[in-house]
């Protein structure tokens, strides 16, 4: 795995409960072990560990705070196995997923950052598992969906136009996203698009299960969206950090604010210029991320 290593991580295979062999990249801190907390980061609903690698390298060498850093492939995501049974790409079994991820690797407490879905997750794992938890950061999600957020993911992620080059695969991308993310420059979309595709058969192919996405169809959105401030409360005795997207149309000013009314103790930052989900390698979202992670151990 001599690539693995020129990059800073090692990769890590383990199983789940039902018998699927999922993934994950393990960024060892500067210096060796440390006793300091682990971080676990959890991405979106179809991305995968590509999408933290600079900030897990930001934290894993930290010449002060030096920190084990791990990040997770969800099942039929990235380098780990696609479901069969297409019933099980639903939150609660990948909650098990990351209960599993961390039994396999000896975490028993850490910090973990999640976005978007990573963030619906824990919030599930406030309600089931709170004694993992040290600390919790929600990358621009919140116990409330705004609904045209999750209508904007759907359609973008079922459009039928698909990149035949890596040059069409960024444009694309910003296409897309451009007028929600004005702070990110060519390079950064270049790297959003490695993160995102894989080359298949010579061009960029979507690095997801496809059922993923057509679930997102089956959303009914005459009706409200389920939220979950009950499971939020799980998290009023853990230190938390919201980022939001500047531009986000997922998680709205409102919900931030009555997430702050609920838990007084949270720290919150914006992602200027960038909207849902903001790169967590961007602007002052590393450092912000840093001083929350050191204070906790």
């Amino acid at each position: 795995m001599a690539d693995a290593v020129t990059n800073g991580f090692t990769e890590k295979f383990f199983g789940s409960t039902d018998g699927l062999r999922l993934y994950a990249r393990n960024y060892q801190p500067a210096g060796g072990d440390t006793d300091r907390l682990p971080v676990m980061c959890l991405p979106g609903l179809t991305r995968n560990a590509r999408d933290f690698h600079e900030l897990a390298l930001f934290l894993s060498q930290d010449a002060a705070f030096p920190r084990r850093v791990m990040a997770l492939d969800y099942r039929g995501r990235g380098l780990s196995d696609r479901d069969d049974n297409k019933a099980n790409y639903n939150l609660a079994v990948e909650c098990g997923d990351v209960i599993a991820a961390c039994a396999a690797f000896g975490i028993d407490r850490a910090i973990l950052i999640g976005t978007s879905r990573g963030g619906l997750l824990l919030h599930l794992l406030a309600a089931i598992k709170p004694e993992l938890l040290a600390g919790v950061i929600l990358n621009d999600i919140g116990p409330v969906i705004e609904p045209a957020g999750l209508m904007a993911i759907r359609d973008y992620l079922n459009r039928d136009r698909k990149p035949q080059s890596w040059s069409e695969a960024v444009d694309i991308l910003m296409e897309n996203h451009s007028a929600a993310f004005p702070a990110l420059g060519l390079t950064d979309w270049e790297g959003m698009a490695r993160a995102i595709y894989k080359e298949q058969d010579g061009v960029p192919a979507a690095d997801y299960d496809p059922a993923i996405a057509e679930q997102l169809k089956t959303i009914d959105f005459s009706n409200p969206l389920p939220d979950l401030w009950p499971q939020f409360k799980g998290l009023r005795s853990t230190p938390l950090l919201v980022i939001r997207g500047e531009n986000s149309n997922l998680l709205s000013r409102q919900t931030v604010d009555e997430m702050a009314k609920q838990h007084p103790d949270m720290v919150q930052i914006v992602a200027k210029g960038q909207g849902h989900a903001p790169l967590p390698h961007l602007g002052d979202i590393p450092e912000a991320i840093g001083r929350f992670v050191s204070r906790l151990g």
